[in-house]
């Protein structure tokens, strides 16, 4: 296995340093996984049993100037590695103003992705700052565990109010209870609501407009359904607070789709990352 990639471009970096450091607000520890074409930031937690779970795909060409990759064999040119993006975010805070950075594995006293960022110098001796960043290189018989999740069959997808807002609006809700209601309908409205023994608070979205899906533009999901009827999910409220104090990509689109009363889905969407994030009903 061979993984070389180089970084020329300070926007790229710094796009990707974003990219990261979102990663690092979700998880503690997900999966890297490098194709030809694709880098993908993977977190497989069993949803049926509490855990959220995540899907981030970065086009490798929109980041790297030069990528080079020799996979496990030739008919699954692939690596897949476990990584604490922690470190990978704190390795790339020092090349923030750096001429160019190179990333490799590389095996140390264990398998590493190190990280060279060449910083700008007053004098001919070029600066090198070289950061080993430890992972564990994930054996073929589980990749099944990392591939791109199926879209479920949702019941109501809708597009999301300004992140900003909507995290002013959980950020309070949580200080009140430690679960949210997420519903909404067809007709483009989204509702927020916490309710307890002594408080019930709702906070209404409307004219968001409901996203297309498939080759029929039409299809909105939840055919059949009464454009009013609201489909909702109980979560829980810290793990979609995460979500949305993690934001730095930037979205063109934010969609939620979701399964009534199971899965909350959410979607992010930029010209060359997008990002998806599923947190379980609770009961």
């Amino acid at each position: 296995m061979k993984f070389r990639a180089k970084i020329n471009d300070v926007g790229c970096l710094n796009h990707f340093t974003r990219v990261v450091n979102t990663i690092t607000k979700l998880t503690k520890a997900c999966v890297l996984r490098l194709t030809p074409d694709n880098v993908y930031f993977v977190l497989s937690g069993k949803v049926a049993n509490g855990g959220v779970s995540m899907w981030c795909e970065l086009l490798q060409a929109n980041f790297f100037d030069e990528y080079q990759l020799e996979g496990v064999s030739a008919d699954s040119n692939e690596i897949c590695l476990e990584v604490a993006p922690e470190n990978l975010s704190r390795a790339l805070k020092t090349a923030q103003n750096a001429k160019c950075v190179k990333i490799k594995l590389t095996k140390k006293h264990c398998p590493c992705l190190t990280l060279a960022a060449e910083l700008p110098s007053l004098s001919s001796v070029s600066r090198v700052v070289t950061h080993d960043i430890p992972v564990d290189v994930i054996p073929r018989r589980l990749w099944h565990d990392f591939k791109e999740p199926s879209m479920p069959d949702f019941d109501v997808s809708v597009y999301l109010p300004p992140l900003k807002t909507m995290k002013n609006v959980v950020d309070r809700m949580k200080n009140l209870s430690n679960y949210l209601v997420m519903e909404a309908n067809l007709n483009g409205e989204m509702n927020l609501k916490i309710e307890t023994d002594l408080v019930s608070v709702t906070t209404h979205f409307k004219n968001l407009g409901n996203p297309p899906w498939g080759d029929d533009a039409s299809q909105v999901g939840g055919r059949g359904r009464a454009m009013e009827a609201m489909a909702h999910a109980r979560v829980d409220i810290r793990k979609l607070q995460q979500f949305l104090n993690g934001q730095q990509v930037n979205p063109s689109k934010a969609m939620c789709n979701i399964v009534d009363r199971r899965i909350i889905h959410l979607i992010l969407l930029h010209e060359d990352v997008s990002l998806q994030y599923f947190i379980p009903a609770v009961a």
